[in-house]
């Protein structure tokens, strides 16, 4: 059975806590489909998800983020 794969990056105009990011971050992985999920200390604004598209999109990945009361957009695909 083949994977697919594709990796997102987000853009997430509020400065985010360390705390917030990594509740941020479980709580993308705990999306279906979602396979990683990565921030970095230099590049706080910046989420890249990698995820499979037949399960889940960037529009479930995006709302995921805003529904939590962020504002972010996807800025690369």
């Amino acid at each position: 059975m083949d994977i697919k794969l594709v990796d997102i990056t987000l853009h997430v105009d509020e400065n985010l806590s360390a705390e917030q990011r990594e509740t941020l971050e479980e709580s993308l992985r705990a999306l279906d489909g979602v396979i990683s999920v990565h921030t970095s200390e230099k590049t706080p604004h910046l989420i890249i998800v990698g995820y499979n598209p037949d399960i889940i999109d960037h529009n479930g990945i995006l709302k995921r983020v805003t529904d939590q009361g962020a504002h972010a957009k996807v800025i690369a695909l």
